[in-house]
């Protein structure tokens, strides 16, 4: 094993190659002398802009899209946890932080390495820590290959994109913003189809706002895509009682307070490394986020909050509705009615639920109307924020947030929602993902209303945007329909002051929205359609 030349403090120095401790030497293990120079600061949208285009470059050698992307997660998690392994002792809170990656599987091993050399180290990282399994640092790796199979592509990327930049926040408190930016960038790259997993983060800063994770809570989100709900709860946790997080209550949140579901295995593996790098858990314990299917079976631990907006779509992943969920009121195959039965049976007696639905969540009939008259009874379903459009990755998504807590009925039998206040924040409002994307700001005065009452909801303050509709009135619509409005719009003026662009790409999103509508009402009569066994 051949030795590391330590930097001088006058000047960075030759640092000279070895091989992986405790491990096999990769093959062509010659020295190479690499200057690694003081890394730079950039600004996020400067990072991900050069990083995405050198995606244009890669498409020459082979690697797609969703490759890059993929690698880069690898790439920029080996070294954003080299920056926080070196982070000030400031930043560190409740115990001792051991480094994420084990020393000579670490970025800085790929610093030491150039060549044929440098690519043969990097997929023994791959493979070395994909197979520590039953960890977070495992399942990150788990399955990983490496998809640039050019070593001067290679190269470049690590020393001359990644390398010189420091990829963290002015004040060195890593929040992984261009790190997320990246996985963004990646979701609005329409053929890569990572748009259904982002749900915009001034959304989810304003939900998490709205319900206000206390310490000693347990939080989740069952289809937790890259972890965006858990992260934004947790640094609310950090950032308004860092000095309760010491001890039994900051070890707990370490250790499984909070904790995620998703299908998917790769977005599970974005969602366990966003962690890793917010502080969340650590490499060498049980992995928080657990790859399953959420619906398919009732739930073996229940929690004081869950933040979800679950996917679009119809049926299980199978195809098949879940008819063994015999804990749910209604069976269906609408997906978000699913979920919203499987939060409610998630939540522990008195817990909060903030959850992003689709409208048809709202007026659907059947099996839909059996689940709206269920939890208007069982939970205290006390605001309904309807969203504007243009302000998700799929166009023309309708969507609301719907808050309620699982209080059961009052005495003597009583429902336990009270007044339901809906919030309009849909009516005159336009966004787009480029023009005018939606901002934390575009929230306040909704997280403000939401508060208004303060710890008693039926004081909330009224406003042109903000009223609410009693449980009598809603019980008594058809269908218990919750499609409500607070205003009304006036299409004529707000389509006045739009521009062009924005009334063409409204059209577009309507049809996609029809398109879709028609496509889930054609495979189910084809489903409906098809020969039973006993035609056969």
């Amino acid at each position: 094993m051949s030795s590391t030349e330590k930097p001088t403090p006058a000047s960075p120095a030759d640092v000279v190659a070895s091989s992986a401790p405790g491990a096999a030497a990769t093959p062509h293990m010659a020295v190479v002398k690499t200057k690694v120079a003081p890394a730079a600061q950039a600004s996020t949208s400067t990072l991900v802009n050069r990083l995405w285009s050198y995606c244009e470059l890669l498409r020459h050698s082979g690697v797609s899209t969703l490759d890059y992307v993929e690698q880069l997660t690898y790439l920029l998690f080996l070294k954003m946890a080299d920056e926080r392994a070196n982070r000030p002792a400031a930043f560190r809170r409740n115990t001792p932080e051991e480094p994420l990656v084990p020393e000579g599987r670490d970025w800085q091993s790929l610093m030491t390495r150039s060549a044929e050399a440098l690519l043969d180290h990097y997929e023994f990282i791959l493979k070395d820590l994909g197979q520590r399994g039953g960890t977070m640092l495992g399942e990150v790796f788990t399955k990983a290959q490496n998809k640039i199979q050019e070593p001067a592509v290679l190269e470049r990327l690590i020393k001359d994109l990644i390398n010189p930049y420091t990829w963290t926040t002015e004040n060195q408190d890593l929040k992984g913003d261009a790190y997320e930016g990246l996985l963004q960038r990646g979701a609005e790259d329409r053929k890569t189809g990572a748009g259904q997993y982002f749900t915009p983060r001034p959304l989810i800063d304003a939900m998490v706002d709205c319900v206000q994770p206390k310490p000693g809570e347990t939080i989740t989100d069952p289809a937790c895509g890259t972890g965006g709900f858990l992260i934004a709860a947790h640094a609310h946790l950090v950032q308004n009682y860092e000095n309760e997080l010491y001890g039994d209550k900051g070890r707990a949140l370490q250790a499984g307070a909070i904790t995620g579901y998703e299908l998917v295995r790769e977005t599970g593996r974005l969602a366990l490394m966003n962690m890793l790098l917010h502080g969340i858990g650590s490499s060498e314990a049980k992995p928080l986020i657990t790859i399953q299917d959420s619906l398919a079976r009732p739930p073996k631990r229940y929690y004081d909050i869950v933040l979800a907006n679950p996917p679009f779509g119809v049926g299980s992943v199978t195809g098949e509705s879940y008819a063994s969920r015999t804990d749910f009121w209604a069976p269906t195959t609408n997906k978000q009615l699913n979920f919203v039965q499987h939060i409610y049976n998630l939540l522990k007696t008195n817990g909060r639920a903030a959850l992003v639905l689709p409208d048809n969540v709202l007026f659907e009939g059947g099996a839909g109307e059996t689940i709206r008259r269920n939890l208007l009874n069982l939970c205290d379903v006390h605001t309904l924020l309807r969203l504007p459009t243009g302000i998700f990755y799929a166009n023309g998504v309708k969507a609301n947030v719907l808050f309620f807590d699982k209080t059961g009925q009052r005495t003597g039998g009583r429902p336990g929602t009270r007044k339901l206040w809906v919030y309009d924040f849909r009516t005159g409002q336009r966004f787009t993902l480029k023009q005018r994307q939606l901002g934390r700001r575009h929230l306040d005065d909704f997280v403000a209303a939401y508060h208004s009452g303060g710890a008693d909801i039926t004081k909330r303050t009224p406003s042109e945007r903000f009223r609410p509709y009693d449980y009598d009135e809603l019980i008594a619509r058809d269908k218990v329909n919750l499609d409500l409005t607070v205003l009304r719009s006036n299409d004529a003026a707000t389509t006045k002051y739009a521009s062009p662009d924005v009334i063409a790409q409204e059209i577009v999103d309507e049809l996609e929205v029809a398109l879709a509508e028609f496509t889930a009402v054609a495979q189910s009569l084809k489903k409906d359609a098809s020969p039973s066994a006993d035609d056969k």
